[in-house]
């Protein structure tokens, strides 16, 4: 492997979210950070390259991107997804969740009803409830480890409520599922049925493990992408969350034109000149590396579950088919939500995403972010082998 994923790169005073910012979360500094989901590897060398060059120019002006850009686009999304998609497409936002919020706003009205499916990501909510319209949770089944999508609620949460708009998670954090062409068929059938819009959020679709494919919902059904805004982005792909731009995909002009409308609205217009860049780059160079670092977070999410079902056989890992988070069950150490945090950050030194988190819908679990080199995860895992063993 000419990339070294197991190289300890020390983030501490980089104004680090994820770790300089324990002790004003209320954190020990001590613990071992595997919350907020960024990756501890360095990005890879073009892109830093085509980030070096910029600065040494020295002028940071208001700054656009040439078709070059949507080409090199374009090339990833064809290669990767077989999704041919069109320049009148694109509109770049600062990120994904900006994005979904801007949806929220554009195609519904308040007191309209969304509707999402916990356990989920929790912006989601936020972008919901914040903008004053109504909760709809759809929530997913667990059972025999995994999690699936119960489908007379889903279409019978829209009828009861009216759902204008439909947020789809896929792959799906914090759960990992990656949904079939059978599941996002009998959802979008079931859209189209009654009218509602589709914001579907793909950040995570680079991350996708052996014997399971991303299938881009938009490309399914000529009728789905007539009513979706899909959101994707290379921050969690190439470790560029900081530098904020993804990319935006609505095939409807008329939608579009009203997502637009609502950006326009918040002041926002060029997106950040280093973000452009990176992503430009990222996605022109990225295809070897990407592949080796995928290999590297499947051995650590291998290595996670196998510590855990042979060391730490009360705790269940939620089976995993895409993203580099797991879900890990800790429901049968018959702890509260308070005291499973206390347990978590005090007795195992971890600082870890608590279920409740994600909705009602994730008591009892935790997210855990394996994005890092192998040595670390094997330290966060000793350390809660033993935190789980002082218990008995």
């Amino acid at each position: 492997m000419p990339y070294n994923f197991d190289e300890l790169i020390d983030r501490k005073n980089t104004n680090s979210l994820k770790y300089d910012f324990a002790a004003e979360r209320g954190k020990k500094e001590t613990l071992i950070p595997m919350w907020v989901a960024d990756m501890d590897f360095a990005t890879l060398p073009d892109v830093t390259k085509a980030l070096v060059k910029a600065a040494e120019h020295g002028v940071f002006g208001y700054s656009e991107v040439k078709e070059n850009y949507f080409t090199i686009l374009h090339k990833w999304f064809l290669s990767h997804y077989h999704w041919n998609i069109d320049r009148k497409w694109l509109v770049k936002t600062p990120g994904v969740v900006f994005a979904i919020a801007m949806s929220v706003r554009a195609f519904t009205r308040e007191g309209d009803s969304i509707l999402i499916q916990r356990p989920v990501y929790y912006p989601f909510s936020e972008a919901v409830l914040n903008n004053n319209r109504k909760l709809i949770n759809n929530p997913l089944i667990y059972e025999n480890g995994s999690y699936r999508i119960d489908f007379g609620d889903f279409e019978q949460k829209i009828i009861d409520n009216q759902v204008k708009l439909f947020i789809l998670c896929n792959p799906h954090n914090p759960v990992g599922r990656v949904y079939t062409r059978e599941e996002l068929t009998r959802l979008g059938d079931i859209c189209v049925k009654h009218d509602v819009l589709v914001v579907s959020d793909e950040i995570h679709a680079d991350f996708i493990h052996p014997g399971h494919a991303h299938l881009v919902f938009a490309s399914i059904k000529e009728e789905y992408a007539k009513r979706t805004i899909t959101c994707t982005a290379p921050s969690k792909t190439f470790n560029l969350a900081g530098l904020q731009a993804s990319n935006v995909l609505i095939p409807n002009p008329a939608l579009k034109t009203k997502f637009k409308e609502e950006i326009t609205k918040s002041g926002y217009s060029q997106l950040n000149t280093m973000g452009l860049i990176a992503c430009q780059a990222a996605y022109e160079y990225g295809d070897e590396w990407l592949k080796e670092l995928e290999a590297y977070i499947y051995e650590n999410i291998r290595t996670a579950k196998q510590f855990i079902e042979a060391e730490i056989p009360v705790l269940k890992v939620v089976d995993t088919q895409g993203t580099y988070l797991l879900w890990v069950d800790f429901n049968a150490l018959g702890m509260e939500t308070e005291a499973l945090e206390n347990f978590i950050t005090e007795k195992a030194g971890l600082w870890l995403d608590g279920g409740t988190m994600f909705g009602p819908e994730g008591k009892g679990f935790q997210r855990f972010n394996v994005a890092c080199p192998k040595a670390t995860l094997l330290k966060a895992l000793d350390q809660l082998k033993a935190a789980v063993a002082s218990l008995s």
